[in-house]
């Protein structure tokens, strides 16, 4: 975009190609995924994180694609040509919605097999941002995770990665979606809403252990969780203070540039115990429709632009 607004203000520009630099890779990007942070780029909300002033501002956090290019003394078994997914910390002109972007060789991981480009964009910032969320609670296998927003991809992806650490999962979820949080994991699911925490004491009346909080919801599921419990927020919401709580904000980019943890989502993702899920592809030119069907609420799964 050339000004922050809604979802108009998206429009395709050209850009200078990226240089490669030291340590780093270029991909030719085929997919990247919509995410909610990226309204929020759009719209001037993270404006003032950003310290580059000028336009085109790009936004997008998750690419796929064909790796092009390897910088000179890059240790990688990624091989040009080769499928990869990445994440992207975007800055100004440098976010996941160009076709050529130049990444950290350690911010991406061979796509997994058998999932197209689309589908394995949608996994780098929501599989990281989930992960990482459970490595800040630390949570022991049988203890007690809440999720809320637990349809959603960050949701989705922690209830399958809390079961596979032998998590106990008690997930929201309206009654549409009752069925697929189920599928996805959850051994016990409360109707969503604004009094979410109640219904969660009601299953687990001490409290539970830990709480991800995907709906951001921030003080008003704080009930659900037992003194000393931990919860994970993901827009920087630091708890209020008020009980023995470990809140931990979460912020992806800290896990930008760890390879090893994106490579164990991939076999995840190969072995069953992530799933992938692709709403709807648009053509990257159509991003602005892409934003306007993000808004207006409901997606399950991602949507993916196409390059």
């Amino acid at each position: 975009m050339t000004e922050f607004g809604g979802p108009e203000v998206l429009h395709l520009v050209d850009v200078p190609a990226e240089p490669l630099g030291p340590g780093q890779v270029r991909v030719r990007v085929t997919a990247a995924t919509v995410n909610p942070t990226d309204t929020y780029a759009r719209n001037g909300t993270y404006a003032g994180r950003d310290p580059v002033k000028e336009f085109p501002y790009v936004p997008g956090m998750d690419v796929a694609g064909v790796l092009a290019e390897v910088a000179d003394g890059v240790q990688t078994d990624l091989e040009v040509g080769a499928h990869v997914m990445g994440i992207v910390v975007p800055s100004g002109a440098h976010g996941g919605y160009r076709e050529d972007i130049v990444l950290p060789a350690r911010s991406i991981a061979r796509v997994p097999a058998g999932a197209g480009d689309a589908a394995a964009s949608t996994l780098p910032m929501n599989g990281l941002t989930a992960r990482l969320a459970l490595d800040k609670m630390a949570l022991q296998a049988r203890q007690v995770l809440a999720v809320t927003g637990a349809a959603g991809a960050f949701g989705g992806y922690v209830v399958q990665l809390a079961k596979t650490e032998g998590l106990t999962v008690v997930a929201d979820a309206a009654e549409a979606d009752e069925d697929l949080v189920r599928e996805l994991g959850a051994d016990v699911v409360v109707r969503r809403g604004d009094d979410v925490a109640a219904r969660i004491r009601e299953q687990f009346p001490d409290g539970v252990d830990g709480l991800a909080d995907g709906s951001v919801q921030d003080a008003a599921v704080l009930p659900a969780v037992k003194d000393g419990g931990a919860v994970a927020t993901v827009r920087g919401y630091r708890g209020d203070g008020q009980r023995d709580l470990r809140v931990h904000p979460v912020l992806v980019r800290r896990y930008a540039e760890e390879a090893e943890a994106l490579d164990r989502l991939r076999e995840q993702v190969e072995e069953g115990e992530l799933t992938l899920r692709v709403a709807q592809t648009f053509p990257a030119a159509d991003a602005a429709e892409a934003h306007r069907r993000l808004e207006a609420g409901g997606v399950r799964g991602r949507l993916v632009l196409t390059f």
